[in-house]
């Protein structure tokens, strides 16, 4: 078994609790269900956040999911000019059978622009151009 990274990202559309919190955990629920984890497995989990958002720690959507033998930390993005904003970023370690090109990055809502890339590799269904 291999510990690889797992990367994801979305954003919210401005900064309340409620939205940090929600948009959170639906990016924990679409890492975890396409990558076929289960929380023993990951290691550790670092979020970021743009500096636009200070209403609430991302970390506390994965303590609320059950998850408090994991080890978590927030930190906050560099304010680079023209950046996403309200973009809520994440890297879980975990402890896979998967090779690293079976990992599936997750970027949700306006975080797609940040690896449009992934959304080619990922397509499921044919292209009929």
């Amino acid at each position: 078994m291999a510990t690889r990274g797992i990367r994801g990202a979305i954003t919210i559309s401005r900064d309340e609790p409620q939205e940090v919190l929600g948009a959170t955990r639906q990016l924990l629920e679409a890492i975890v269900e396409q990558n076929h984890l289960i929380p023993p497995h990951i290691v550790s989990i670092i979020f970021t956040v743009t500096p636009d958002i200070k209403a609430a720690f991302p970390a506390r959507a994965a303590r609320r999911m059950g998850w408090d033998k994991v080890p978590l930390l927030c930190a906050q993005e560099i304010a680079v000019p023209d950046a996403l904003p309200f973009c809520i970023r994440i890297l879980l370690h975990v402890n896979t059978d998967q090779e690293q090109d079976e990992i599936k990055h997750v970027y949700l809502k306006d975080a797609v622009q940040l690896r449009e890339d992934l959304l080619v590799n990922q397509q499921t269904e044919p292209s009929f151009s």
